[in-house]
C-alpha cells in the first residue's frame, strides 16, 4: 500500500512544498490548513470552485493544467475509447475521477483505465470517491509538474498496485512507459505507444497523438 507521510511537524512553508514534490506555493490550498484535509474538502474544490485537486499529506493540492495538456488528455482518452469498443475490457476516465488509491491519499490522473475485472462488476461505481486504483494511471506533465512531485506520485501509484504508468510530454513529444518506478522506456515522436498487457493490442502512433499542437 501506498504510504502517507504526516506534515504535523512541518515547521516552514518551504519544508511542507518539499514534502509534497518541491511544487509552486500557488498549487496548494490553505483552506482548510494543510495536514487537516479531508476526503470532502476535495470534493467541496471541484463542486464549489472548479478545482481540481488532489489530497496529500492531508493537504489540498491543485492539479496542474494547461491548453495541450487538457486537449491530449481528451484525445487519448479518445483513442482509448475506441479501443474499448472494439475490446470491452473496461472502461476509460478522465481527471475528475477522484480515486482513493491509499488511505488519505486521492489521486486525480489526467486518463486512467479500469478493467472490469479489477472493478469485479460491469457496474462503475457511483460514490464520488472511490476505494479503486486504476489498470492504467496516465499524467500529461505541464509546466506547472516538478520532477520530484511526479517521482513521489510514481511510487504512489506503484505501491498502491498500479501495474502500468504513463507520463505523456507535450513539449518533446515523447512518452515514458513506466512498469515499475526502476523501470521505463522513452518513446520518441516518431514511436507508437503499446498498451502491453493492459490493453491487449491497443497501438497509438505518436505522430498521431501530438500532430496537432503548435511547436
Amino acid at each position: 500500500m501506498a504510504t502517507v507521510t504526516s506534515v504535523a511537524e512541518v515547521e516552514t512553508v518551504e519544508e511542507l512544498l518539499h514534502r509534497l514534490g518541491d511544487i509552486p506555493p500557488a498549487r496548494v490550498r490553505m483552506k482548510p490548513t494543510p495536514g487537516t484535509a479531508i476526503e470532502q474538502d476535495v470534493l467541496d474544490a471541484w463542486h464549489r470552485d472548479r478545482r481540481r485537486c488532489e489530497l496529500v499529506d492531508g493537504t489540498l493540492v491543485e492539479k496542474a493544467v494547461g491548453h495541450q495538456e487538457g486537449y491530449l488528455a481528451m484525445w487519448l482518452g479518445h483513442f482509448i475509447n475506441s479501443y474499448l469498443d472494439r475490446h470491452n475490457i473496461g472502461y476509460c476516465a478522465g481527471a475528475e475521477a477522484m480515486m482513493r488509491i491509499a488511505p488519505h491519499l486521492v489521486r486525480l490522473p489526467d486518463v486512467s483505465f479500469i478493467s472490469w475485472e479489477r472493478l469485479g462488476s460491469r457496474l462503475i461505481p457511483k460514490t464520488p470517491v472511490p476505494n479503486l486504483f486504476p489498470d492504467l494511471a496516465v499524467e500529461v506533465i505541464s509546466e506547472g509538474n516538478t520532477a520530484a512531485e511526479m517521482e513521489r506520485k510514481l511510487h504512489e501509484y506503484f505501491d498502491a498496485g498500479i501495474p502500468l504508468e504513463w507520463y505523456i510530454y507535450p513539449a518533446t513529444r515523447t512518452v515514458r512507459v513506466f512498469t515499475s518506478p526502476e523501470h521505463a522506456t522513452t518513446i520518441g515522436a516518431g514511436g507508437v505507444l503499446e498498451g502491453g498487457d493492459i490493453l491487449p493490442g491497443f497501438h497509438l502512433p505518436l505522430v498521431t497523438l501530438f500532430g496537432s499542437l503548435e511547436g
